[in-house]
Order: structure tokens, then sequence, then C-alpha cells
């Protein structure tokens, strides 16, 4: 793939800033993004700590905000109180969705009827409170679609993996869809079906940092200044020019989001 172009007002909808792989460079790499392009970044949690640790890097840096939520994989270890702590962080000034959160049929880290009781009540407080939802979906597809239909939240299934056809059903709810680097993989046919399918005003990019990394970068720790390099592939799939893409993707997240 040739070198990507310069773009701007880049909008990474979901980031894990507070993760370990980023122990040794956290500030220098997100101090750094506005000058190469990255102008607004979605931190998703995955547990109560890491909803703290993403709060305060929004605290911290005037280009990040973030979410609270348990990810299925933590689901079996969410404390009593979890709901009401995380009611607290929700309130906070830059909390902006409740998320990561959802089911990983994958992995099975926690069991399936703790995931989905974990996951219908974040839905249900996500509601409560009028906050959008960031939803992970792998290997679940049916059992998340029956809770979204359930419950109607507002929100995105973020790295979507799943077919065109779940793409309109998602879509038809009113969900926005978010793609990674993995729409550069070689063998991407699934995802770009996918992302063809999905209307562009309900479009985002994200990179799931540090996971995800697109190509030429595979398998590397990823971050933000990563995502020309989706941009690239989702606008050569949507007939449109890089920063076309940037500029929608960033308006759909904002609005998403509630960012002005």
């Amino acid at each position: 793939m040739s070198e990507p172009l310069s773009l701007t007002g880049i909008f990474d909808s979901h980031a894990h800033y507070d993760d370990e792989r980023f122990d040794p460079d956290r500030d220098e790499v997100v101090s750094g993004l506005p000058r190469q392009g990255v102008a607004y970044v979605m931190n998703a949690a995955s547990d109560l700590d890491s909803a703290a640790a993403g709060l305060a890097l929004a605290q911290k840096y005037l280009h990040v905000y973030c979410a609270a939520g348990v990810h299925p994989h933590e689901a079996s270890k969410a404390p009593a109180d979890y709901l009401e702590r995380l009611r607290e962080l929700l309130s906070q000034p830059k909390v902006m969705a409740v998320g990561e959160i959802g089911l990983d049929y994958h992995y099975d880290f926690s069991p399936r009827d703790t995931q989905l009781k974990i996951f219908e009540e974040q839905l249900i407080l996500a509601n409560e409170l009028n906050l959008p939802v960031i939803i992970h979906d792998r290997e679940a597809h049916e059992d998340t679609l029956r809770l979204l239909k359930q419950h109607r939240p507002k929100g995105v299934i973020h790295c979507f993996s799943g077919s065109a056809q779940m793409a309109q059903e998602v879509t038809a709810l009113g969900l926005y869809v978010g793609f990674t680097g993995v729409v550069t993989f070689k063998n991407a046919k699934k995802p770009l079906e996918a992302l063809k399918a999905v209307p562009q005003e309900l479009l985002l990019m994200e990179t799931d940092c540090p996971y995800m990394a697109p190509e030429p970068f595979r398998g590397r720790r990823c971050d933000s200044t990563l995502l020309p390099y989706v941009a690239q592939v989702m606008a050569r799939e949507l007939a449109m020019e890089p920063q076309e893409v940037v500029d929608l993707t960033s308006a759909n997240a904002k609005r998403l989001f509630g960012i002005s």
C-alpha cells in the first residue's frame, strides 16, 4: 500500500490508551496525536479501573474523551456495586458513553449467562442516562441483536465482524458501525462487504489500539496515527477521497457522542 496522505481532523472512535502496552511512552504518544492529524480520541474502558484510567487521560488531554463500562471478558469480575460506581463515573465531564460492553462467545472468559446479565444491565443504565453504548460483539451476533432489538439503545457496534446482512440489521436500529485496520487485511472480503452495506451517516473509523494495526503494520502496536491507512481503503471502497472519509466519520462520531 502506498504511503497515506496527510489527513486532518481524524476522530479515532475506539482506542485503549490505558492499555499496559502504552505504559512506556503513553504521554508521548497521546500528546503527539494532534500534531499528526488526530483531533479526537474516544478511549473505551474494559472495567472500572480501566474507566478511571481513561477518565484521567480525558482530564489531562483536551482531544481525549472516554467511556465507562464492563467488557464481557471482565463480566464475572464485576463487583456487586459496579452499576453504582459506573453511574458515578458516567456523571463526570468528558465521559460520553457506556462501553465497552457486550458479548464475547469466542473466548468465553466469563460465563455466557453472566455476560448476558452484565450486558443487559448496562444497556438499561445507558438508556436511563440517555448515553450511547459502545458494543463488543464477537461470535455472539444472535444474542447481541436480540438484546439490541429489545432495548433499542443508541450507540455503535465497534470493530464490526458481522456480515453485510447483519450490518443492515444493526443500522436499521439506528446503530453506528465502526471499522478498524481489519479492512486493510488481504483477507478482508467480509468486512469490506459489510462496509458497503452501512449507510454513510452511520460509519465510524477506529483503531481499537493497541490492537488491529492496519497493513503494512499488522502485528505491531497500533495507535491513532495509523488511521490514514484505514481511511485510504475505506475511500477506495466507497469511491471517496480519504479526507472525505475522515470528515464524514469524524462528523458522525461527534454526533453520536455529543461532542461539539
